[in-house]
């Protein structure tokens, strides 16, 4: 089993940044990809990024130009560097962990960050 702690939500400015962490931990060798989700009030949850073993990466087109993945190789934690932030990125913010195949492909969430971008 994984657990998955956030970390870093809050509230900014328009055009402010924010870093949210994301501790896993338990069966962390078992991850095979990392995730962030939001979503907003009355909208349903969307993929914001994607970070995979073997370090590649995915940006939705919406913030693939103000957000930046990474993830610390040794503690297996993933940040998502967040800025220029817009109202529209208001929402819980989800980190979300994919498990491999021989450990039983579960996908493991976490609960949730708030960030909340003032106009």
């Amino acid at each position: 089993q994984v657990q998955l702690e956030e970390s870093g939500g809050g509230l900014v400015q328009a055009g402010g940044s924010l870093r949210l962490s994301c501790a896993p931990s338990g069966d962390t060798g078992c991850i095979i990809a990392m995730y962030w989700y939001r979503q907003a009030p009355g909208t349903e949850r969307e993929l914001v990024a994607t970070i995979s073993s073997d370090g590649s990466k995915f940006y939705i087109e919406d913030v693939k130009d103000r957000f930046i993945l990474s993830r610390d190789k040794h503690s297996d934690a993933m940040y998502l560097q967040m800025l220029s932030l817009k109202p529209e990125d208001t929402a819980i913010y989800y980190c979300v962990a994919e498990e491999g195949g021989s450990c039983g492909g579960h996908t493991y969430w976490g609960q949730g960050t708030q960030v909340t971008v003032s106009s």
